[in-house]
């Protein structure tokens, strides 16, 4: 039951990182804040203005309620401005061999105070006062869905742990199990054909005729330690390649030619913990991989490459889910440079979960799909702010959004034409639910009935076969239509009920939904 509380602990600390990790990340050679007589001056308004937006959208203390304020925002922002309660609490928060040393090159905790404590004091007491209670909650009604029929595997895995599910081609799958640290090949009749060992956490595949790439978190559990790897297996005969090595927990791997050189290079995308990053690393001649940062920012979640500006350069874009969240664009200028653009900024508590591009309004530009849903907070709160958002692009990569349809806990969103009636439906899958009320909402279609409107399906029972928390679309039966696989991990439910229970002892580790358009 290890990948239990393993991935509690990973998904508890991605709220906490993502209010407080960017603005309050200092490098080493900044100096201790001097008090003077201006900040004495200031309300605590303008106190938190000017200390908690330097590098990320203001946090509005309307987004978190008055205890996850007082319990575990405030204090962990006390952390990274050189605030502790004793000398020895500083210490706790580094880690031990290259992850905590890497904490403590960046500088993340200072030593010292970069705050005075009456502008400290002046700060919390705002957003005490100003905090809700509660939050608003997200009411929703749903019609049932017919259009999709749950197809469950023989094959069981208990408990299930799965961290990816990715259609082949041909129709056959593969998932990634944390537990059994293993990749498993499945026939489009779901049968097993082959399992391999893979480090700890495979969560992506990038799939060639004779290869895949496969990467590998290397952990579960939070950490800046640099164990993740990309790692090529042969499809046949063969003994798989590390091509790179100590990246801190890598979660998404994109390729292409990005400096036109004739070699295929590669994107990687380091969520880490307190520090990680996105970069492109560079194909040598002789196969090796050369390091190229781009960013530095942790919580880098998944990348695109496109050609935005149709210079004939591949652009990146990425998208970044803790503390400076939001999506950037690097648009290619030749020669292995790139420039910055951060096309959407977020809310730094909005829990950024993944993103898509999709021509939404048919007018040859490319539009995003975004899904806020990350929840691993103590104890999860339901944020009516979560769910997933259409943002049009006006050109030039100018994004409007233009539609919110508002879902707890909304982790992966898929943009296709399910229903073939020539536009755009959205499958969506929520890892955070509202099981005590809405358990149904674990999976949503919308369903696209025109004019920027949407009708909402859900699946009655969906909860009780599993936690859902990755998602893959393609057209599994080859019969015309696009069907979906959703892949479960076992995670406690806040408050504890039954389903532990249930999806430990059903062990489905994921199931398909097969489209009954045709």
């Amino acid at each position: 039951m290890k990948i239990i509380s393993y991935f509690k602990s990973t998904l508890s600390v991605l709220l906490i990182f993502s209010v407080v990790t960017s603005c309050l990340r200092k490098r080493p050679e900044e100096k201790p804040v001097v008090t003077d007589n201006t900040d004495a001056q200031l309300s605590g308004l303008e106190l938190s203005k000017q200390y908690c937006q330097g590098c990320h959208m203001y946090p509005e203390p309307d987004l978190l309620d008055k205890n996850i304020w007082e319990n575990y925002m405030l204090p962990r922002m006390g952390y990274m401005l050189g605030i502790y309660s004793n000398d020895s609490i500083r210490e706790t928060l580094f880690e031990s061999g290259p992850g905590g040393k890497k904490v403590r090159e960046a500088n993340t905790f200072p030593a010292e105070q970069r705050i005075d404590n009456a502008s400290w004091e002046k700060i919390k007491a705002y957003y005490m006062v100003n905090a809700p209670d509660s939050l608003s909650k997200i009411t929703a009604s749903y019609q049932p869905l017919k259009q999709f029929e749950p197809i469950i595997p023989d094959y069981q895995l208990s408990p299930p742990s799965t961290t990816m599910v990715q259609f082949s081609e041909e129709g056959s799958f593969y998932i990634g199990d944390a537990n059994s640290r293993s990749l498993l090949h499945f026939n489009a009749n779901l049968n097993l054909l082959k399992v391999g060992k893979v480090p700890e956490g495979a969560v992506h595949i990038h799939e060639t005729k004779q290869h895949l790439w496969v990467t590998a978190m290397g952990s579960f559990s939070p950490t800046d330690a640099p164990s993740g790897m990309l790692i090529r297996y042969p499809k046949e005969k063969g003994r798989p390649a590390v091509m790179v090595d100590s990246l801190q927990r890598p979660v998404h791997a994109a390729f292409s030619d990005l400096d036109g050189d004739g070699l295929e290079d590669v994107v990687i995308s380091e969520f880490g913990k307190w520090t990680g990053g996105l970069s492109w690393w560079k194909q040598n001649a002789n196969g090796t991989y050369t390091k190229n940062q781009l960013d530095h920012r942790p919580g880098a979640i998944r990348s695109y490459i496109t050609d935005w500006n149709n210079d004939g350069l591949p652009d990146i874009t990425a998208l970044f889910g803790q503390g400076d969240e939001g999506i950037t664009i690097y648009y290619n200028k030749g020669n292995g440079q790139f420039s910055i653009k951060k096309a959407i900024p977020l809310p730094s508590s909005y829990g950024s979960s993944y993103f898509n591009l999709f021509d939404y309004n048919s007018d040859g530009l490319l539009d995003i799909l975004y899904a806020a849903g990350d929840n691993g907070d103590y104890p999860p709160i339901l944020k009516p702010y979560h769910g997933i958002r259409i943002f049009v692009n006006k050109g030039e990569e100018t994004f409007e959004e233009v539609y919110f349809y508002p879902l707890h806990g909304a982790y992966n969103a898929i943009p296709k034409d399910f229903d073939l009636d020539g536009d755009m439906d959205i499958a969506i899958i929520s890892f955070f639910p509202d099981f005590q009320h809405h358990p149904e909402e674990a999976f949503v279609y919308l369903e696209n009935t025109g004019d920027m409107q949407f009708t909402p399906h859900t699946l009655p029972g969906i909860s009780n076969l599993g936690r859902w928390i990755v998602m893959d679309a393609s057209d599994w039966d080859k019969d015309g239509d696009t069907d979906l696989i959703l892949g479960a991990l076992t995670f406690e439910v806040v408050p504890k009920m039954n389903y532990v229970n249930t999806w430990v002892k059903n062990g489905i580790p994921f199931i398909v939904l097969e489209n009954k358009t045709f």
